[in-house]
Order: structure tokens, then C-alpha cells, then sequence
């Protein structure tokens, strides 16, 4: 598990994508823009999206997902896909975020139950693989999955969250990228 600090900050505004596969809706581009941090939940792609994320934003932390593997991405691309961390842990202003792609957590249906077993001491576990825009926030931690940012199975349209965290609250907010019928 990699480890990052952004305590320090009073507040924080956090992007957070998942599932891009190669390509990030335009879209979600442009709801990314002012954020001070990006979280990648996986199934990156290539590296293409990950410097496309860093041209929006200076910090850009993103974790592998089973698709996230070398006879995915371009042999040129090895080098950086082998130093991305398959969990994460991000403190930031008020708590602090788990960062995992989920595909291990099954059943589906359990794995809610499961990332709250596992990560009990943060505030919110994000992940993706489903490609599924969620945000369960019935219990602590928090379960968010920002549903998928590129093309591949994007359900209902690209989707990402915005977090914004301070030291005594945290507000998390959906966005999709509506299709025109």
C-alpha cells in the first residue's frame, strides 16, 4: 500500500475517476478542472490518461485494476505502469480516503461489507471495477465508486466524483456526462 499526506491542507477538493481504459470522457475532463487532487480507482489503461489527469491537475494519485496489466499497456509504458500501487492511502483535511481498484471484495453483493472490514480506519474507501456511479454513505466508511470516466461500459454516461474535504466536513458530489438520445 502507498501512503500520501495532504493533512495539511485547511480544505481539499478531490476528483475522483475510475475505469477510463485508455480513454477519459472530455467531459469528465472538464468537471476536474480546479481540483487540487485526483484519485484513480484503476483499470488506468495507459499512461496516456494518466498525464492527460496531470495536465489538469499537479497531484494525481491512481491505483491498478485488473485490467491495468502489461499485456494491456504499451511496452513503453511498463516501466510506469510498475510503480503504480495496487492500494492506496490518502490523508486529507477531516479523515481519510482507501484507495483500491475492489475487484478482490467479492461477492458483488458483499463487497461493500467486505472494503468496510478491510479498511476500517477511513473515512471514505473508494474503488471501481463495476463501472457503477455509488455512493453509499450509510455507514462509516463511506463505499464510493465514481462509476466509469471513459468509454468502456459506461453506464448511463462517464461519471466521476468531487470531494470536498475540511477538517470537520466532507460533501461528496456525482457528476455524469449525459449522452444525447
Amino acid at each position: 500500500m502507498s501512503y500520501f499526506d495532504f493533512s495539511h491542507y485547511a480544505h481539499l477538493q478531490v476528483g475522483v475517476v475510475s475505469d477510463t481504459h485508455g480513454h477519459i470522457d472530455a467531459g469528465v475532463q472538464d468537471r476536474l478542472l480546479g481540483c487540487e487532487l485526483i484519485l484513480h480507482a484503476g483499470d488506468i489503461g495507459s499512461s496516456r490518461v494518466l498525464h492527460q489527469l496531470r495536465g489538469i491537475c499537479q497531484h494525481v494519485i491512481p491505483v491498478r485494476g485488473n485490467n491495468d496489466i502489461t499485456g494491456k499497456w504499451l511496452p513503453q509504458e511498463h516501466a510506469e505502469l510498475a510503480a503504480i500501487s495496487e492500494t492506496a492511502k490518502v490523508q486529507l483535511p477531516g479523515g481519510s480516503i482507501a484507495l483500491t481498484h475492489g475487484d478482490a471484495f467479492n461477492p458483488p453483493a458483499r463487497r461493500h461489507k467486505k472494503l468496510r472490514q478491510h479498511f476500517t480506519d477511513a473515512t471514505a474507501i473508494v474503488y471501481g471495477h463495476s463501472h457503477e456511479l455509488v455512493c453509499d454513505q450509510e455507514e462509516t466508511p463511506w463505499v464510493l465508486n465514481p462509476g466509469a470516466a471513459g468509454k468502456a461500459r459506461a453506464k448511463g454516461g462517464a461519471s466521476c466524483l468531487l470531494i470536498s474535504t475540511a477538517t470537520h466536513q466532507w460533501k461528496v458530489c456525482k457528476f455524469r456526462v449525459r449522452k444525447p438520445a
